[in-house]
């Protein structure tokens, strides 16, 4: 489990390629080192849960298979890219984002980026199988990015970014065209898809 919540930017250091298959050596940031680590340890790489599976001092391994590499932004990452980083939340920590499960359901890409001397919108893409999903005032996960969404369009939505969260995380580099993971909040998924079927079944039980 996550919260959204990015502890800092870790490195791409080495890329080891296999058919359908990947392991990223990514170099974690000092404030993921603050607990022990262990192999088998989860942590959230742009959101998406990969399993470390060998520790080099302050750099970790983690393999990618098939479907992370197709549908997460993981798999677009060269040596020197830079990767959103949080560890797993521990019991009793402090729960200050969201409840995220590091499970992307989609990429979208980075529309327009508006600036003012504190604050950055960031506006997305609105993935037609998202649409349901999407709400004003609710939550996303992007790239591991706990974020409350702003306004919802047809065609996109956005969220707005304190100077903090531009600091600690890619969004302060982000440009036009980036392509971001995306992950729903199952919450808000899992009341929209009940809703949608209760109503479905019922209409179906209309007479005529």
């Amino acid at each position: 489990m996550f919260t959204g919540i990015v502890q800092g930017l870790g490195t791409l250091t080495a890329i080891t390629d296999k058919t359908h298959f990947r392991t990223h050596r990514v170099r974690l940031p000092a404030e993921a080192l603050a607990h022990p680590l262990a192999v088998g340890a989860s942590i959230a790489n742009n959101g998406c849960c990969l399993t470390v599976t060998t520790i080099h001092q302050d750099e970790v391994d983690f393999d990618l298979m098939a479907e992370t590499l197709n549908t997460t932004n993981l798999g677009q990452l060269k040596v020197g890219d830079a990767v959103n980083i949080e560890r797993a939340a521990h019991f009793g920590d402090e729960i200050g984002g969201h409840v995220m499960s590091g499970h992307i359901f989609t990429t979208t890409e980075i529309t327009r980026i508006e600036d003012s001397p504190n604050n950055r919108t960031v506006w997305f893409r609105l993935p037609e199988n998202t649409r349901p999903y999407i709400l004003t005032k609710g939550f996303a996960g992007l790239n591991g990015c706990s974020l409350t969404i702003g306004e919802v369009t047809d065609h996109e939505f956005n969220v707005h970014l304190i100077p903090e969260t531009r600091a600690r995380t890619l969004f302060g580099q982000c440009q036009v065209g980036d392509i971001i993971n995306l992950e729903l909040d199952p919450q808000t998924q899992a009341v929209v898809e009940t809703v949608m079927r209760v109503l479905a079944q019922s209409k179906s039980k209309t007479p005529f």
